[in-house]
């Protein structure tokens, strides 16, 4: 094979994940010409409706996914939090990359840290799972919806929408832009806890010996067992981006320790859950933790979630 190519939307952060992973595989395999063919998802199109009521995380893989099964494409790379957990057959997550910071981050342009934020500040998100642990922490605050890319995120803080903004510290990190703002604090997970696969990259394929085999340099063992606990977590409670669930599996050489929350967009109603596992226990640890909170009352709860979420906020 001489020729791949990478289907990827045109947004800076998706754009520098695709040039990162075209610059890995012609590095390992020489000889290789990688192209990036550029289109735009319904999520890129749709910014004015926050993506649950839309359809969820699966607007930004869907024609990405159409043009690798008509032939136009062999791979996308996506952030593996907005990767859903089922392919259309023919397709395949083939790869999974090694994590960056795993943490969400506060921004803002006054204020420091999350617990100076005076009462009725208005911070940024879109993120139920955000929303949630926001409010559990601090019930006093003012969640007002966010959508845009990165870019656009943050030139909607320095305009004064808001107070802080809340976005993932491994997209500023890739992108360089811990500078743009004032103040760019991570947050501790044991203050929020984060989406599933978050941090990692998600190269979905086409289900073809050839690419795979190519892809398969990519592939890094412990991001692989952290997030197959998360992505199996999340199958198992069926949640998808309409509900508040946060999940964060961490490899300490033979040691795994998962930590999971869900419960009401309001922060009013939370279950949280922590797990310690061998490494090599890690294909069952995401459903054990799963049926754990099954047992405390999940399902319901996400489900009387999803109708708040639905009703009220998005």
């Amino acid at each position: 094979m001489q020729k791949l190519i990478i289907a990827t939307r045109g947004s800076k952060l998706a754009l520098w994940q695709s040039e990162h992973i075209k610059s890995l595989l012609e590095a390992a395999h020489p000889g290789l010409e990688v192209e990036l063919k550029t289109m735009k998802t319904k999520g890129d199109i749709i910014l004015d409706t926050p993506l649950a009521k839309i359809g969820g995380k699966g607007l930004f893989t869907k024609e990405l996914e159409d043009a690798m099964l008509q032939g136009e494409a062999h791979i996308a790379v996506h952030s593996l939090k907005d990767v859903p957990t089922e392919f259309p057959e023919g397709l395949v997550l083939g790869a999974i990359t090694k994590r960056e910071d795993v943490r969400d981050a506060m921004l803002s342009e006054k204020y420091a840290e999350l617990h100076v934020l005076p009462e009725g500040a208005v911070v940024g998100t879109t993120s139920l799972r955000r929303r949630m642990q926001l409010l559990a922490a601090r019930p006093d605050l003012q969640i007002k919806n966010l959508r845009g890319n990165v870019n656009t995120r943050i030139r909607k803080l320095k305009e004064g929408e808001y107070d802080a903004i809340i976005l993932a510290t491994a997209g500023i990190n890739r992108l360089g832009l811990q500078d743009e703002v004032r103040y760019f604090s991570p947050i501790p997970t044991s203050v929020m806890i984060p989406a599933m696969g978050q941090a990692a990259l998600g190269i979905e394929a086409v289900n073809d010996p050839k690419v795979l085999e190519i892809i398969s340099v990519l592939e890094d063992e412990n991001a692989q067992i952290e997030t197959t606990v998360e992505r199996d977590f999340v199958t198992v409670l069926q949640g998808g981006c309409q509900v508040p669930i946060g999940v964060n599996a961490k490899l300490e050489e033979e040691t795994l320790q998962v930590r999971a929350i869900v419960g009401l967009p309001d922060g009013t109603d939370l279950i949280k859950e922590k797990m310690i596992a061998s490494r090599n226990d890690y294909r069952a640890l995401g459903k054990e933790l799963a049926d754990r909170m099954i047992e405390a009352g999940a399902v319901k709860l996400l489900k009387r979630a999803e109708e708040i979420a639905l009703k009220t906020i998005l």
